[in-house]
């Protein structure tokens, strides 16, 4: 097969289309004819050796982790999916590619296009996550930070659905989008906290910082001085900051991955997709990633 292979760390131009050999699934895994493939930034970091400790065991590597596919091979043991089942989820072989290896798929709704399914995993289970891990209740003001984006985006949706009012940084010209997401938008930048302040004059609960665009020390300030309830899963600087960074791996939540997708199929969660690459052009799409200023998500299709 021809998947987009990396065999060093560097710039988007170390992202070939070459010809590699197709997997097979082994026990406990699946293997996914791939109809969509989401690009992340996480998807950058690691292919420029930001991330180490994320970054592939040995080259060539298949970068990506996020798609969404038909099953066409399954192996022993699995037994709660079969060839032809229609599933999103994370892959353990790399996502740019015809064919990837998976452990953690869910279902697909028939009514959920293969775009839409691609981009729901990591954003969905993101931002649940964070909002558990901020106790975010009824009635509480949030804070979110990049809420534009496609992560930020579904955050908004989720504390808006759990009774939250929700503050969402953005530039003007996402903040008619943002209103009709639930959520109060502010511009970014100089002035943020007068600027929070003049819509939430009684403080704000928590923080969840989706951007990484060095707003911790205001947020902090926001909250009063403490960076209790301020997490981030963008800003390197939280350590320095004593603030909490969230990477996830501790368990996926399929069984709330798929409920999300039914939501997303029956049109009650936005997962917006703003535009679609040929795998060819992955090196394309990690130059658009990495400018930081997408709405939704970016897709590559096999």
């Amino acid at each position: 097969m021809k998947a987009i292979v990396y065999e060093e760390y560097g710039g988007p131009e170390v992202l070939r289309l070459k010809e590699t050999e197709e997997p097979h699934p082994g026990p406990g895994q699946v293997r996914l004819k791939v109809m969509a493939a989401a690009v992340n930034p996480l998807d950058y970091k690691i292919r420029s050796g930001w991330m180490p400790q994320m970054g592939p065991a040995s080259f060539p590597a298949i970068p990506g982790g996020e798609a969404a596919g038909v099953v066409d091979e399954v192996g022993d043991g699995v037994t709660d999916v079969s060839v032809g089942d229609e599933v999103l989820g994370w892959t353990d072989t790399g996502a740019y590619a015809p064919y990837a290896l998976a452990t953690d798929v869910a279902p697909k709704p028939a009514g959920l296009d293969w775009e839409t399914a691609a981009a729901l995993p990591v954003a969905a289970e993101t931002s649940a996550r964070v909002l558990d891990l901020l106790g975010l209740k009824e009635g509480e003001t949030l804070l979110l930070h990049g809420a534009a984006g496609a992560v930020g985006g579904v955050g908004v949706q989720l504390a808006v659905a759990r009774g939250a009012t929700v503050i969402g940084t953005a530039s003007p010209a996402n903040h008619d989008y943002l209103r009709s997401l639930g959520a109060i938008p502010v511009a970014y930048g100089q002035g943020l906290a007068d600027r929070v302040r003049a819509v939430a004059p009684k403080g704000v609960d928590a923080v969840y910082d989706a951007a990484g665009q060095g707003a911790l020390p205001v947020s902090i300030e926001l909250r009063g001085g403490t960076t209790d309830r301020v997490v981030t899963i963008a800003d390197p600087a939280a350590a320095d900051l004593g603030v909490t960074f969230s990477a996830g791996g501790g368990g996926r939540r399929l069984e709330a991955i798929a409920d999300y997708a039914r939501l997303a199929a029956e049109g009650r969660l936005r997962v917006p997709v703003v535009r679609s690459f040929p795998l060819a052009d992955a090196a394309e799409a990690h130059v658009r990633s990495e400018t930081g200023h997408s709405r939704g998500k970016l897709i590559l299709r096999p």
